[in-house]
């Protein structure tokens, strides 16, 4: 048995109780033969996909606040430290109900990949609580905050690890946390990225995983001869994510017809109006739904099983764009994406694609397909230029980072690409990733020695 097949089968012994850790390792192994085989004894002596599929380590914690009316609750915290082999740990923290161990280990392995790939000195992490913030007052989530800090400060630093926003974690919870790390440390070090303007956050931080999704994808397709100009979009979700990149894919000349979210999915035929769906989420946290109200020619559907609904899914694309949640896309769904004839498909979230729908998009031999740990590193990308301007006490303006991150996102199109040339599977980007994330983080962890 090959040393990654074998790694594999201990993993899945192991952890088996894991469903969305194993199914992130699996999607890596299963493309790692070509570069294993040139190096296996180097590998296998040194253990490096041992160390590499487990993290340094897992914390958990409670995390005890009281509610506006006196209630005590607990929620479970977690930050998963995985691998600083290339600098300090690097991922966001994420409040969702969803949250579990398995979820933290598939994120921050994801996220060792992905952090190599940008080419900054970004280790990979993750971190999060099983506590939603929908629903809660202003300080219901400052005390959740607060409290979740109490014990998270213990185990981060500027040097050290330095989390970030996620799914249910924006700016606002960023700077109670923040607040609470400064009150107890004294230190009003860049610890965190995602901050306030005000208070040593960067420009385009917002827009920069959906702006960095596009960029890529453009990228992408330009190598094939052609764009986003006169493409039909569709967008799943309907956050910060996929609202920046819907926006910038209408910028390069696209058209989105669809997008969702956890209750449903709208049609547009004439275009979705992006400044209605922000108003609607971003400003007035209502429902996708709200939309049909003001565009009576739209259509809302709701959504019903993930792995039996063809959802939005089932409308007629050239570009695919899944910016919602992990395993959004279901073979069912990419047997209808890829009969409808979509072009391209890019994950602007954390694994969205499940392993069976990616291998169904790498079997045409035609749909475009690029992986979330190149796609969505937009992200981190900014989130290290923030580290960056902290350090150097300095804030750049708009156009710079934009600039930079615009570059971040070329170079990681181009090393993902030449990679997949060079192990003679061309427009198998999922191998171009894993092997050119992997190989980087393998040169770092032999030059350390076993640790």
């Amino acid at each position: 048995m090959s040393y990654a097949l074998d790694v594999l089968k201990q993993v899945k012994a192991k952890h088996a109780s894991q469903p969305e850790f194993v199914q992130a390792v699996e999607e890596v192994l299963n493309t790692l033969t070509p570069t294993i085989v040139a190096n296996e004894s180097t590998y296998r002596q040194n253990a490096i996909l041992e160390r590499m599929v487990e993290p340094d380590r897992s914390i958990i914690f409670r995390v005890p606040w009281v509610d506006d009316k006196g209630q005590a609750h607990v929620n479970i915290g977690y930050r998963v430290q995985y691998n600083n082999a290339l600098g300090p740990y690097k991922g966001g923290n994420r409040f969702h109900p969803s949250v579990t161990l398995s979820v933290m280990k598939f994120l921050g392995f994801e996220q060792g990949f992905k952090n190599a790939l940008t080419g900054l000195p970004m280790g990979g992490g993750k971190g999060g609580a099983d506590f939603d913030p929908k629903g809660k007052s202003e300080q219901e989530i400052a005390r959740f905050c607060q409290s979740f800090m109490m014990e998270l400060f213990r185990h981060v630093s500027a040097d050290i690890d330095v989390p970030a926003g996620d799914i249910g974690v924006s700016a606002k919870e960023i700077g109670y946390m923040y607040g609470t790390y400064k009150r107890i440390t004294r230190l009003p070090e860049g610890w965190v990225t995602g901050k306030g303007l005000d208070y040593g956050g960067s420009l385009v931080r917002k827009q920069a995983t959906g702006w960095g999704l596009v960029y890529l994808t453009q990228a992408m397709l330009q190598e094939q001869g052609t764009c986003f100009k006169g493409k039909t979009v569709v967008v799943s979700g309907s956050g910060n994510v996929a609202l920046y990149a819907a926006r910038k894919a209408t910028e390069y000349g696209g058209k989105v017809v669809a997008m969702s979210d956890s209750n449903g999915w709208i049609y547009d035929k004439n275009g979705v109006d992006l400044d209605l769906v922000e108003d609607l989420k971003e400003v007035k946290k209502l429902r996708i739904s709200e939309y049909v109200k003001t565009h009576k020619s739209a259509e809302y559907h709701e959504s019903t099983s993930m792995d039996k609904d063809l959802r939005l899914w089932s409308v007629k694309c050239d570009i695919a764009l899944p910016c919602a949640t992990q395993n959004d896309i279901h073979l069912l769904h990419a047997k209808e994406l890829i009969k409808n004839g979509v072009l391209a498909v890019a994950e602007g979230a954390n694994m969205p694609t499940k392993n069976d729908a990616c291998d169904a998009f790498l079997a045409t031999k035609k749909v475009l397909f690029a992986p979330g740990k190149a796609a969505n590193a937009g992200g981190v990308a900014t989130s290290g230029l923030e580290m960056t301007q902290n350090a150097m006490r300095l804030s750049w303006p708009a156009e710079e980072v934009n600039e930079k991150l615009h570059t971040i996102m070329l170079n990681i199109y181009k090393n993902m690409s030449t990679t997949a040339k060079n192990y003679g599977d061309k427009l198998n980007f999922i191998l171009g990733a894993n092997i050119a994330g992997f190989e980087k983080l393998a040169r770092a962890m032999l030059a350390h020695g076993v640790q």
